[in-house]
């Protein structure tokens, strides 16, 4: 992968091993995204008034091959999260109703769901789920057994963010069909990280990132609806798309009508979005991937063997859990924040400790633009400060 390393960006004293937070956008993607704002600067109402839609549609064409997905199903927003509470804010949940989702969520999200049940009556469900996993199936299993007569909606990550576990959602977005339950996923970690077929999947709703492991410029996602959902999502935003097929000629669904406009905005991140899908064709993705991933493995099994910690999510033999991001058990009653700012402060490496249910764990990325030598680093940190 070393030779991927000098195509982005970052700064060469910083070891960074978190590239799950944020992202990091290749050189030649952010000189796509920064030419898409000169054109947009030299002449605003053209490119705004005139030609962004049909520069969207062309953005989401990529981005629906990419995702498995008709391009009038996908839409760009700027996070996840803003897609995930477009859906959530549109369902119709009231007294009577639960949401099932896992203790296993992304923070935003959960504060959604409980934001939302609060407001309108709805019961959210966290189900806890034992640890360690063993098999998806056994997995799906547990989970399915909080369902319910109420259950109306299910709320699943594809990846963890802070366990960083790859849950079976093609398994029970499935069962959920058959059952008439409503699925929405976050897949914040997932489009490049996983290949993506949202229709053979079946899922009704799905947001990702694409400004994580896709490597597009910052504040560049999407949201997908299956197309016989459409009707059901409201504007976050109410704009003009919102009459739009009463007036004129709609973009192509409602989705896009309702979510694709919704005032002034720099749409460069997204129509750089297919200059990031390239990246990853033009470097031959799924050998990155399968590298990026047994260097996780290896960074995972070192820093065990270094501190003596059981795994306590999932099996150590079974490596089908987690992608290119992947949980290594701390010390109990490790100082998150002490072992995060000396990490950074005396060693330069860019890597979260994590503290999830009184349980702490160091997450480590790896991207194409990591190498062993990084694992060395933060192992040696490690060693000195734990």
């Amino acid at each position: 992968m070393s030779d991927l390393k000098s195509q982005f960006l970052l700064d060469p004293s910083i070891t960074f091993l978190n590239h799950g937070s944020f992202g990091a956008t290749p050189a030649p993607v952010f000189a796509s995204y920064q030419r898409w704002q000169r054109q947009l600067e030299m002449q605003p109402v053209e490119f705004l008034g005139r030609r962004h839609p049909s520069l969207m549609r062309t953005a989401r064409r990529a981005l629906g091959a990419f995702v498995g997905a008709e391009e009038n199903s996908v839409v760009y927003v700027p996070n996840a999260t803003g897609g995930l509470n477009i859906i959530a804010r549109s369902l119709q949940l009231g007294p009577g109703d639960e949401v099932l989702s896992a203790n296993h969520e992304y923070g935003a999200l959960d504060r959604t769901w409980k934001f939302l049940a609060g407001q309108r009556g709805f019961r959210y469900i966290n189900r806890v789920l034992p640890q360690p996993f063993t098999t998806q199936k056994a997995l799906a299993d547990v989970f399915w057994a909080g369902v319910t007569p109420r259950t109306k909606v299910i709320f699943l990550s594809h990846i963890t963010s802070p366990t960083a576990l790859i849950l079976p959602v093609d398994e029970i977005c499935a069962r959920a069909r058959d059952a008439g339950i409503m699925t929405i996923v976050d897949g914040a970690h997932a489009p490049g990280q996983l290949p993506l077929d949202l229709t053979k999947m079946g899922v009704d709703f799905y947001s990702g990132n694409l400004h994580k492991w896709t490597c597009a410029p910052k504040g560049c996602a999407f949201l997908y609806a299956r197309p016989e959902l459409h009707s059901l999502v409201e504007p976050l935003v109410v704009s003009w798309g919102y009459e739009r097929r009463k007036e004129e000629e709609s973009r192509g669904s409602q989705l896009v009508d309702y979510v694709e406009w919704t005032g002034t905005h720099d749409p460069a991140a997204y129509l750089a979005a297919p200059d990031a899908i390239r990246f990853l064709e033009e470097n031959d993705w799924p050998r990155v991937r399968a590298q990026c991933h047994a260097l996780a493995g290896e960074a995972y099994a070192r820093v065990v063997a270094l501190t003596g910690m059981k795994n306590v999510l999932r099996p150590d033999d079974d490596d089908t859990w987690f992608g290119q991001l992947v949980a290594a058990p701390l010390p109990r009653g490790t100082n998150v924040a002490a072992l995060k700012s000396r990490l950074y402060d005396d060693f330069r490496i860019e890597v979260p400790i994590i503290d999830w249910n009184g349980q702490q764990f160091v997450r480590v990325s790896i991207q194409a633009y990591n190498t062993r030598e990084d694992v060395d680093k933060l192992v040696e940190a490690l060693e000195i400060c734990c």
